[in-house]
């Protein structure tokens, strides 16, 4: 090799070394204005809030409304917890820790009512223990000529419990099976007894995880806007939408405040937990402790998961196929479910599921690739967005469009883009997982080969981590199919979805023309816990 040839080589890798350095410093510019965007609905409740008189805003916060309505909202979200809790955990302690009969059929079938939306339980529950409901219809002929009202605190807690437990059953059991049993062993040999053993040496390493699904529920009851709005329970969702179709915005904006505080106050302790999971939450072994005998406890244990399945699954769908063998009349102009709703439904589902697909590449790639804390940053930034409640963000979109870009105003696009600030995370998260696999030395390789950044990445990063893609697309496909307040606030007039039609009919009494896309809304919503069911087999 000559002295030119070898000044050209130095020359080469010197402008390779630039370009690396340069790669970061683009990347991280275009997931902060990304980051940024995704932050802009949470601004316009800090504008609005602000712009409020002082007088008129403390007179709104300490009113007996705003009072009662923060009681109600923390009541429902500490017994809705509370409860999820007391039927997630003895069902994944059952299936995965004792000899109980056919474990693998009551593992589905207590993850299974996470396909059913809140609402439609709701509906539900209503049509059958409600006022001339399918169970006063039986007792009247007993001469019960009424029951206890299902409308209220009651009626929210039992539903929302029966349709969130199943995140506290999913990560306390994926705790339970990736616990080491061998400190279950050592406690026995020392004459611990089995109630000692779990207390002492299971439970606190299986609490992270009962936590982290305790937390979901909470997110989740707190933002929920269907099942409150059903059974007439006042919580913060409701008194939000109410302000927002009154056209008072200012107040909105203020009640809208509050509940992200509420939000950040659950995400604060969230964060807390998940800094001292390791060592807990983790595997930290491969060998699951003895099977525990039932006995006599079989039957019991059995009937348990009997009660929870057929409360969860067996009614609710009941209900629906009673609701369309009822349905035999025609419905009234108006109130046709169309193919086009199916359309309108999926073409939304996928289109939220391409943009996030494209939003969280850059950040889960920053995320796992880049130095320090900051890199990380964009990646829990977009977490924010998911804890906030639909009926904000969709509250906080209309504003924005209607005053800086009013072109947009009740256009699909700032729909979708609701959805990417509200579910990104499920894309984020799934990228971040399959970016990590990639051996960094392949991209290495690629670059020595003269490959630039982007080809690199085309040829070696993006064949790898497409698995990873597209279970984050799927997930947030089938979790829009599925949203409510955000659709219902921020579609085009005359544009309607699969779950803004049975909202519809629903409301105007006819829900027997709600049975059909309910019924298509549940299958298609039963596609993601096969996805679940895959990712833990």
């Amino acid at each position: 090799m000559g002295a030119s040839d070898r000044l050209d080589r130095i020359r080469e890798r010197a402008s390779v070394a630039d370009r690396d350095a340069d790669e970061p410093t683009v990347l991280a510019l275009v997931v902060t204005a990304i980051s940024l965007l995704l932050l802009s609905p949470i601004a316009w409740v800090l504008i609005e809030a602000s712009e409020m008189p002082t007088d008129r805003l403390v007179e709104l916060v300490v009113s007996d409304t705003t009072t009662t309505v923060t009681l109600n909202t923390l009541v429902l979200v500490a017994a809705v917890t509370a409860m999820s809790v007391c039927i997630g955990v003895p069902l994944a302690l059952l299936t995965v820790q004792t000899d109980l009969p056919f474990k693998r059929f009551w593992t589905v079938t207590a993850a299974l009512p996470l396909v059913v939306p809140s609402y439609i339980g709701a509906f539900a529950f209503v049509s059958a223990f409600g006022p001339r409901g399918e169970l006063a219809d039986l007792l009247a002929p007993l001469g019960i000529e009424s029951l206890p009202t299902i409308y209220g605190l009651p009626g929210a807690v039992l539903v929302l419990t029966l349709f969130t437990y199943p995140y506290v059953f999913l990560t306390t059991r994926a705790s339970l099976i990736s616990f080491d049993g061998t400190a279950v062993e050592a406690a026995r040999t020392l004459n611990a007894s089995r109630w000692d053993a779990f207390k002492r040496v299971t439970l606190p390493q299986i609490l992270p995880g009962i936590a982290a699904g305790a937390l979901l529920v909470a997110l989740y009851t707190l933002s929920d806007f269907g099942t409150p709005a059903i059974m007439r329970y006042d919580v913060f969702t409701r008194m939000i939408f109410v302000e927002e179709q009154a056209r008072n915005l200012d107040a909105a904006a203020v009640l809208s405040l509050l509940l992200l505080v509420m939000a950040m106050a659950i995400l604060a302790v969230e964060s807390r937990i998940g800094a001292s999971r390791d060592g807990a939450y983790v595997s930290s072994g491969d060998r699951r402790a003895g099977e525990i005998k039932l006995g006599y406890w079989k039957l019991p244990a059995m009937g348990f998961c009997a009660l929870i399945a057929t409360l969860c699954l067996a009614l609710p769908i009941g209900i629906l196929g009673l609701w369309l063998v009822r349905s035999t009349a025609a419905a009234p102009a108006g109130f046709v479910f169309e193919a086009q709703h199916v359309t309108n439904s999926v073409t939304l589902a996928a289109g939220a599921a391409a943009l996030c697909v494209v939003v969280a590449l850059p950040i889960a790639y920053l995320s796992a690739r880049g130095d320090g804390r900051l890199s990380s940053l964009p990646e829990r930034v977009s977490y924010v967005g998911y804890a906030v409640p639909g009926v904000v963000i969709g509250l906080s979109l209309i504003y924005l469009a209607l005053r800086f870009v009013p072109f947009l105003y009740q256009s699909l696009f700032v729909l979708v883009f609701a959805y990417v600030v509200r579910f990104l995370p499920q894309a984020v998260g799934t990228t971040e997982s399959s970016v990590l696999q990639v051996d960094p030395s392949y991209i290495e390789a690629a670059r020595s080969l003269g490959y630039g950044p982007i080809t690199s990445f085309r040829k070696v990063v993006l064949p790898l981590v497409a698995p990873g893609i597209a279970a984050g697309a799927a997930l947030v496909f089938l979790t829009t199919m599925k949203e409510l307040p955000a659709t219902l606030m921020l579609r085009p007039i005359g544009f309607e979805t699969i779950v803004t039609y049975i909202w519809l009919v629903r409301g105007a009494a006819y829900q027997g023309q709600a049975a059909v896309p309910a019924l298509i809304l549940v299958g298609v919503s039963g596609l993601s816990m096969l996805i679940i069911l895959r990712q833990e087999a």
